[in-house]
């Protein structure tokens, strides 16, 4: 079968049994491997930014400076997690667990996954935890 396309994975209807096939898994596998890309590509320029020195005497423009490098580096905090679950994701499609909600073993959803292709949970399973979380938290 040809490469499946965004639309395809949105219109997939088929039988419960052929989820999570070849081509399915090879459409994820290739989408988390991208945005694995990037977002090492981004460290990468992070980091070559940050150890560029630039030299401002007003203290106006080294606040503002350190203020931004503030930002990026939390933006790259939350990059690295989201890094970290990308790279689990891409075992869990060697694995064969891809796809599959880790509290019940039942399918996640493509659209979930197109949407949050690092979800390992059902929404049902999402709903349920956080509820629970709330009422802990109460």
């Amino acid at each position: 079968m040809a490469k499946l396309t965004e639309q395809d994975i949105i219109n997939w209807s088929g039988p419960e049994e052929d989820y999570m096939n070849e081509d399915h898994l090879a459409f994820f596998k290739e989408l988390l491997t991208k945005l694995q890309e990037e977002l090492i590509n981004n460290a990468t320029s992070t980091t070559n930014h940050l150890q560029e020195q630039v030299v401002t005497p007003d203290p106006a423009d080294r606040a503002t400076l350190e203020e931004e490098y503030a930002l990026e580096l939390r933006t790259r905090d939350r990059e690295r997690k989201l890094l970290t679950k990308v790279q689990a994701s891409l075992r869990q499609i060697e694995d064969g667990s891809y796809g599959f909600c880790k509290d019940t073993d039942e399918p996640i959803g493509l659209k979930r996954l197109l949407a949050r292709p690092t979800a390992n949970l059902s929404v049902e399973a999402q709903e349920r935890r956080e509820q629970v979380k709330k009422q802990f938290a109460d």
